[in-house]
């Protein structure tokens, strides 16, 4: 027998101008008693709304704002009031670590899972797994689901309101999302789910890379205006649910292999999406892509701000980068689904020739 194919998505995806008035209308079939896992500025963005999208309906919903990491005994606390109040429906709002804490304790207490993102920074929201870390904020664990979440809806002016280097990070979050992706289909890979790879999950994650392109800088001079534009509305889809959908069903490669490569430098300003913008980068080296398609992702990240050299990052050594090319070719990392087994004396050389690109790009 084959290999199966599979698609995974969100049950519903809801978005648009203050959709968080149409809460209740959108998701009070999934139950009657409320836990809303918030991060603080999420509380303050989102609780007025919902409210009042309950009008007269006496729901019990309970609002608890959380440490601010998706941790083990932040999630051990949010089981624990689950069960005590009797929860149905557990809801997430606010950036990663509120999504991850939310999925980890709607599927540890068997409930549903709505999710509310108060920025389109990642595309955390739409995926079936959750980055879990200790109580001493060291990283745990992936920790994957058999399903991707039952809801997520996303009100376009909490997303217009937020600082947009949110918005800019979750584009170079999603313009990974098409190269990654075609280099594990050139390799047959499976899917970040584990299974083969759709053309439906090939054609979401390019028409990502498509919209970044023709709406990114019109996108970003909306939301400094707090102003919800066609442009920006397309840019926040392409952000939380092209990109987390479309690479929950291709996978991942080098340019997040960089990010976690980036990560192991203890560089406390990198960015996630920054890191996958500038890897998106360095991983066309490795493709030996061709100067046309090089040169129009980093116009790209130029255009909307996104770094295209290790400078921009914060990373300023040689030896910086021997260790990020080290520990981004470790066994189980995803740059392993580029053709050919990439090793770290590779990485190195092609973190270093698209950083000089960059370099030169800047000087232009």
């Amino acid at each position: 027998m084959g290999r199966l194919r599979a698609m995974r998505e969100p049950l519903k995806y809801v978005q648009g101008r203050n959709a968080l008035n149409k809460f209740y209308d959108e998701m009070s079939y999934m139950g009657k008693r409320w836990l809303f896992v918030c991060s603080n500025s999420g509380y303050k963005a989102c609780h007025d709304k919902i409210e009042a999208s309950f009008g007269d309906h006496d729901d019990y919903r309970r609002y608890e704002i959380f440490s601010g990491i998706s941790s083990n005994g932040e999630i051990k606390k949010m089981e624990d009031i689950v069960k005590t109040d009797n929860i149905d429906v557990v809801v997430a709002i606010g950036g990663g670590s509120a999504v991850d804490t939310a999925k980890a304790t709607a599927y540890y207490t068997g409930k549903h899972i709505v999710i509310v993102p108060t920025v389109a920074a990642t595309d955390a929201p739409c995926t079936g797994l959750s980055v879990i870390y200790n109580d001493d904020h060291s990283f745990d664990k992936y920790l994957f689901y058999p399903t991707n979440p039952d809801a997520v809806m996303v009100d376009c002016n909490v997303i217009a309101n937020a600082p947009v280097h949110f918005l800019v990070s979750g584009m170079g979050d999603a313009l990974g999302t098409y190269f990654e992706g075609r280099a594990s289909i050139r390799t047959e890979s499976s899917s970040l789910e584990g299974t083969g790879i759709t053309r439906a999950g090939q054609a979401l994650a390019k028409l990502c890379y498509e919209t970044l392109r023709q709406y990114g800088k019109q996108a970003i001079e909306a939301c400094k205006l707090h102003a919800v534009t066609p442009a920006l509305e397309y840019i926040i889809e392409a952000n939380v649910y092209l990109s987390g959908v479309g690479a929950d069903n291709v996978n991942c490669a080098a340019a997040h292999s960089f990010y976690n490569g980036v990560t192991s430098v203890g560089c406390k300003h990198a960015d996630h999406g920054d890191c996958v913008a500038l890897g998106t980068l360095v991983q066309l080296v490795l493709e030996g892509a061709p100067k046309e398609e090089f040169d129009d992702v980093q116009s790209f990240c130029l255009e909307v701000g996104l770094p295209v050299t290790l400078e921009q990052i914060g990373i300023t050594t040689e030896e910086q980068v021997r260790t990020i090319a080290e520990n981004a070719c470790v066994p189980g990392e995803t740059i392993h689904n580029l053709a050919g087994d990439v090793q770290p004396c590779e990485m190195f050389d092609a973190i270093m020739q698209a950083d000089a690109l960059g370099k030169l790009a800047l000087a232009r």
